[in-house]
């Protein structure tokens, strides 16, 4: 019986963690970090998501005594028990300090990331830095494969995880309706009060020159929803006029004409759906001057990433205005050639991305890190 640590810190890590558990042999021992999700498939595994799910730099140095505490004591159950591979999703920040730990402190067990830190985007001097450190890289982007096994990585492509769980919520036979507007700041709050009322401001603009639009939002929580009506309010956007649903993302994107989309996943899931959009971006300026230092991507859009170039148009910070957003959208809602050229483009993107089993084919990979076959699909 293989015995597989797993470490998760984020709500997404906890998603595809207890995805890939549940791929894996049935005979494996499954212990390690992450969230109720993962918790939920192994009892060995215990939920710490409340502590390490932390945005920010500054809170991350005002937990920096839990996290060195949580460090030293993984790493010595990892020392104590021994597993046959330590599995790292996603969490850059804690999961590749523990890989440096773990070989300095003389652990021989396979080391297998899952969901590749971004480093492509920010530091790719660490990819050599991690080809040291790790026997296998699983990657959810294509182009990510032959930049890892570049520097002597063994990477495996599974495939992005989105194609198999948005498939199961496409809605047979959807028609879109040509007078509706989605504005989508993100899940949030910083993300909404950063953007909101600027997407807000623009669709007053819109109904000005366009009385039939119709606009609609998504809200995480019902807490979110109230605070984006507040926004509305404000904006003397009249309650008539927009809907702010809860929980219902995936419908909008694809019941929506043409939308606003806050950068993040969410303009990854449009484009699955084939919703024309502008994805928009605004942090403090500090943080956006910092940020652009050290990225070494042209584009921010993961979209536009992939297809090296950009598809989707980009409103970054001091462009996500209500002016710019309100032209933007009018232009897709004005040229039907270009929403479906847009669409064609978003498709070409999407379909790079594998054809659904992703979790599997990352199970599969993992035993075969480790030397071992079983029911958890294929590496190849």
């Amino acid at each position: 019986m293989k015995h597989l640590f797993l470490i998760a810190g984020e709500v997404s890590g906890d998603t595809h963690g207890a995805a890939l558990m549940r791929a894996l042999p049935a005979s494996a021992r499954l212990s390690g970090l992450g969230g109720p999700q993962m918790a939920s498939v192994s009892d060995e595994i215990d939920n710490w998501l409340d502590q390490a799910a932390v945005l920010g730099l500054w809170e991350v140095l005002k937990k920096y005594g839990y996290f060195k505490a949580r460090m030293e004591a993984t790493v010595a159950r990892i020392l104590e028990t021994r597993p046959d591979g330590v599995v790292m999703i996603d969490y850059p920040g804690f999961n590749l300090r523990l890989a440096k730990r773990l070989r300095l402190a003389g652990y021989t067990g396979k080391l297998i990331y899952y969901i590749s830190p971004q480093v492509w985007a920010w530091k790719k001097g660490r990819i050599r830095i991690m080809a040291t450190l790790l026997d296998r890289m699983i990657c959810i982007f294509p182009f990510e494969k032959p930049l890892y096994e570049h520097s002597g990585l063994p990477t495996v492509f599974a495939g992005h995880p989105l194609v198999d769980s948005l498939a199961q919520v496409r809605i047979p036979g959807v028609v879109r309706d040509p007078d509706l507007v989605a504005l989508l700041p993100g899940s949030r709050e910083r993300e909404v009060e950063a953007l909101f009322p600027a997407m807000a401001e623009a669709a007053v603009r819109l109904k000005q020159v366009r009385p039939n639009l119709r606009f609609v939002a998504s809200a995480v929580n019902e807490r979110l929803a109230a605070r984006m009506r507040a926004i509305a309010d404000v904006a003397r956007l009249h309650p008539a006029s927009l809907r702010i649903g809860v929980g219902d993302v995936h419908e909008v994107m694809q019941r929506a004409a043409v939308g606003v989309v806050a950068s993040g996943t969410a303009t990854l899931e449009a484009a699955y759906f084939g919703l024309p959009y502008c994805l928009v971006y605004r942090v403090a300026w500090l943080t956006y001057v910092v940020g652009r230092m050290v990225v070494e991507v042209e584009h921010l859009g993961i979209v536009n990433v992939i297809a090296g170039r950009e598809v989707v148009k980009e409103l970054l910070q001091g462009d996500a205005t209500p002016d710019r957003i309100a032209a933007e959208l009018g232009r897709l809602l004005d040229d039907p050639a270009a929403r479906e050229a847009l669409r064609a483009e978003m498709a070409a993107v999407i379909a790079t991305l594998g054809e659904g089993g992703a979790h599997a084919r990352a199970a599969g990979a993992v035993m075969e890190a480790l030397g071992a076959s079983g029911d958890g699909g294929s590496a190849e």
